[in-house]
């Protein structure tokens, strides 16, 4: 309901701030606006804004690049082909606070030391970008977003440019992500597989600022050169608006962690194959499972791969393990007239599989840990099958070829 009331409440201060003409005093302030995470998915990398305050005019706002809605026709879709539409609001900055007090984010603010000019042409420019036919543009989670937008305003704005302290040690893209989804967890491990090699590639000090806090810690110690040789920290002072509050973290749950379930599952797909081998049988509902839920994870993949706009989904070395094709052969392993093409089919499998162990082992792309064991479960099952019906297929003659096939007509 809390967020319900929110929305009305934003509704509200949009319609008034777009049917009036705004006007800025010289001693207006503007400010960097950082929100610590949150706890949904969408919140987990923290926010960014722009504060213009007027007390000469009795105007405080919040320029925010982050509103989207999950009304929006096909919009999971959307998402995931990387086609969402984000626009920029505008409303009171009283209304923009309690959001973030309520999820218990901290918020910082940093006033911008900016020259009355500096300040004139960043707020027409955000008022521009404002206008109805401006505001919406295509939301890109990496290079265009609500943390990539606010820093391209303020620093176009600057007549000169801005020296950024050098980073003590750059991190890859999926590094930079991995801080704040955790390491072992399921967040993380389902962002490392729809993710391909161009994850693994050293994130610039200008890219790492898609994340908040990043641009927060980047501006903290930036400087202001102007072309008249004058310099000036750009940070003119800091300051906490929210207060977050000491809540006990509850207690994880073991199978909380990924790699926990995947050491689990290979353990059990160990006894089951020692067990197949004993009584000479084949657990077909295992594998059936076992492929119905890498071929799924498979297909989103590959679709992430061929066919979205997200960055750094392409060349991604998991479908050789996380193979689509798995799921026509959860279908396929029931039908034993079917049987000489899954045992092709399984042959390629395995050398995919292999293919898959060898990138991970000379760290080819970046493979989360919890994916070894399952890579490890399928090579085995795969294999146990393999040979299995090999036995059945040659002695039962069914790759028997005419020899006429081989001689001189």
């Amino acid at each position: 309901m809390r967020k319900y009331i929110l929305f009305i409440y934003i509704c509200i201060s949009l319609t008034v701030v777009s049917a009036q003409k705004i006007t800025f005093s010289d001693s207006a302030t503007i400010s960097l606006i950082t929100c610590s995470p949150g706890e949904e998915v969408y919140a987990k990398f923290g926010h960014t804004a722009i504060r213009v305050k007027d007390p000469a005019n009795g105007i405080d706002v919040v320029f925010n690049y982050g509103i989207f809605s999950f009304e929006t026709n096909n919009f999971y879709y959307k998402f995931i082909k990387g086609e969402t539409d984000y626009q920029l609001g505008v409303y009171e900055t009283g209304f923009f606070l309690p959001e973030y007090a309520a999820r218990n984010s901290m918020v910082w603010e940093q006033k911008l030391n900016l020259t009355p000019t500096e300040k004139r042409s960043l707020i027409n420019a955000l008022l521009t970008n404002y206008e109805p036919e401006n505001r919406t543009y295509r939301y890109n989670f990496i290079f265009d977003n609500c943390s990539t937008r606010p820093r391209d305003k303020i620093l176009a704005a600057i007549n000169g440019y801005v020296k950024f302290k050098p980073e003590k040690e750059p991190n890859t893209f999926r590094q930079w992500i991995g801080v704040y989804v955790g390491t072992n967890t399921w967040l993380k491990l389902g962002i490392d597989v729809i993710f391909g090699m161009d994850a693994d590639k050293l994130a610039t000090q200008n890219e790492s600022m898609f994340l908040p806090e990043q641009l927060m810690i980047n501006f903290q110690n930036a400087e202001v050169y102007t072309f008249k040789g004058e310099k000036r920290n750009l940070v003119q002072k800091a300051n906490v608006l929210v207060t977050k509050k000491e809540v006990k973290e509850p207690a994880v749950s073991c199978f909380e962690n990924p790699m926990v379930v995947s050491i689990s599952l290979l353990l059990i797909g160990i006894l089951i194959t020692l067990w197949d081998i004993k009584r000479k049988l084949h657990f077909k509902l295992f594998d059936s499972a076992l492929l119905l839920i890498t071929g799924f994870g498979g297909l989103i993949a590959f679709f992430l791969t061929v066919f979205s706009t997200h960055p750094l989904v392409r060349l991604n070395l998991n479908l050789l393990w996380l193979n689509p094709l798995n799921l026509v052969v959860a279908v396929l392993i029931w039908n034993r007239s079917l049987r000489k093409v899954v045992f092709l089919y399984e042959i390629l499998n395995i050398v995919l599989l292999i293919a898959a162990l060898t990138a991970f082992a000379l760290s080819i792309q970046s493979f989360n840990l919890a994916t070894f064991p399952i890579i490890v479960l399928l090579l085995m099952r795969s294999t146990h099958w393999f040979a299995r019906a090999k036995r059945r297929i040659f002695h039962n003659n069914e790759f028997k070829l005419d020899r006429k096939f081989f001689h001189e007509k």
